[in-house]
C-alpha cells in the first residue's frame, strides 16, 4: 500500500520535530490540531512503523522518523525553491534567449543593454548570433531564435515588428575629400564617386543600391566589406566614400582621418525594429528582454 507521504504531511512532520509537539506544528502551519494528527497517523499506519514517540510532555522522533525528517527537509527545499522557480520564469525572472541581432544593434545597443539585464536579471541566459537584418525572419520562422533586431520598414509574412532604437546614416569621407567640408549632401549628389559597400545582402547595402536606382543610375561599387571597420579603414585609405551609421562608427571617425557628412533623404534616420514570431507569444524571459530593449 502506498504512504499517504504528500508535502503538507511532511511539513506537519518536520514542524512537530522542531517545536516538540503537534499542537505547536499546527500553529504554525494554520492546521487544525485533529487534522495534524490524522495526517502523522496515516501515514505512520500505511509505513507500518511510528515516526513519533508521543508523551503527555510532546513528541519525540524515533529512528525512522529522525531519517524521514532528514529527508523531508530536503525535499521540501527542493520543492520551495521549485515554487520559486516557476514563480519567476513566470515573470521573466528567469530562462533562456536566442538573440539575434544586426551589425548597428550588435554596436549601438547591445552592450549597454545586455550589461544591464545581466544585473537586473542574472538568472536568465541570453545567447547573442550577429546576423544580416534580411536573414533574421527566415531565423525566427524556423525556430533557430526568439527574438530579432533588424533594419526593416515592413513587416515579412508571419513575423511582427515593434521599433527599437533609431540611429542616423552619414556620408563617410576621407578628411581630404572634396566632400569633406560640407555640412549635408543628398546622396543623389553623391553618386558619381566610388563607393566602399557592406557585403550583399545587409539591408544597408540594399538600401543603398535601391536608392540609386530611384535616381537612374547604379551604385558605384569598388569594394565590399564586411564590417564598418574595415569599410572605414578603406576609405581613410583614399579608396572611395560609404555610407555607414553615424553612431555605429563614432570610434572610427575620432581615430582615422575621415569626415561624416549628413545625408539629407528622409531614409538616413533609420528605425531598428525588434522582430518577433506572430501568432505565437514569446516566453516570459524573452518578453523581459524586449521590454528592456524598448525602455
Amino acid at each position: 500500500m502506498n504512504a499517504p507521504l504528500d508535502l503538507t504531511t511532511l511539513r506537519v512532520i518536520v514542524a512537530a520535530a522542531e517545536l516538540g509537539s503537534l499542537s505547536a506544528a499546527s500553529d504554525r502551519l494554520q492546521l487544525a490540531v485533529a487534522a495534524a494528527s490524522a495526517r502523522v497517523t496515516a501515514l505512520e499506519d500505511a509505513l507500518g512503523l511510528r515516526v513519533f514517540e508521543r508523551s503527555s510532555r510532546g513528541v519525540r522522533l524515533t529512528p525512522a522518523g529522525q531519517m524521514l525528517v532528514r529527508r523531508g527537509r530536503e525535499l521540501l527545499a527542493d520543492s520551495d525553491r521549485l515554487s520559486v522557480d516557476l514563480h519567476d520564469y513566470a515573470k521573466g525572472l528567469q530562462g533562456h534567449v536566442r538573440l539575434v541581432a544586426n551589425t548597428s544593434a550588435m554596436l549601438e545597443l547591445l552592450p549597454d543593454r545586455l550589461e544591464q539585464m545581466a544585473r537586473e536579471h542574472p538568472l536568465i541566459r541570453i545567447d547573442v548570433e550577429e546576423h544580416g537584418s534580411l536573414d533574421i525572419p527566415m531565423l525566427l520562422l524556423d525556430g533557430r531564435a526568439d527574438l530579432g533586431i533588424v533594419d526593416m520598414a515592413h513587416a515579412p509574412h508571419g513575423i511582427t515588428l515593434r521599433d527599437c532604437f533609431t540611429d542616423t546614416l552619414v556620408l563617410v569621407v576621407p578628411a581630404g575629400h572634396a566632400l569633406a567640408g560640407a555640412s549635408t549632401i543628398a546622396f543623389e549628389d553623391a553618386l558619381d564617386e566610388n563607393f566602399i559597400a557592406l557585403s550583399n545582402g545587409t539591408a544597408l547595402s540594399s538600401r543603398l543600391v535601391a536608392s540609386a536606382s530611384v535616381f537612374g543610375k547604379l551604385l558605384k561599387i569598388r569594394m565590399q566589406m564586411r564590417s564598418f571597420d574595415t569599410v572605414c579603414r578603406m576609405v581613410a585609405g583614399n579608396l572611395g566614400v560609404a555610407v555607414l551609421p553615424l553612431e555605429a562608427v563614432a570610434p572610427q571617425l575620432a581615430s582615422l582621418p575621415l569626415r561624416a557628412v549628413r545625408l539629407s533623404d528622409a531614409w538616413a534616420a533609420r528605425t531598428h525594429r525588434i522582430a518577433l514570431r506572430s501568432g505565437t507569444p514569446p516566453a516570459p524571459a524573452t518578453r523581459t528582454l524586449v521590454e528592456l530593449l524598448t525602455r
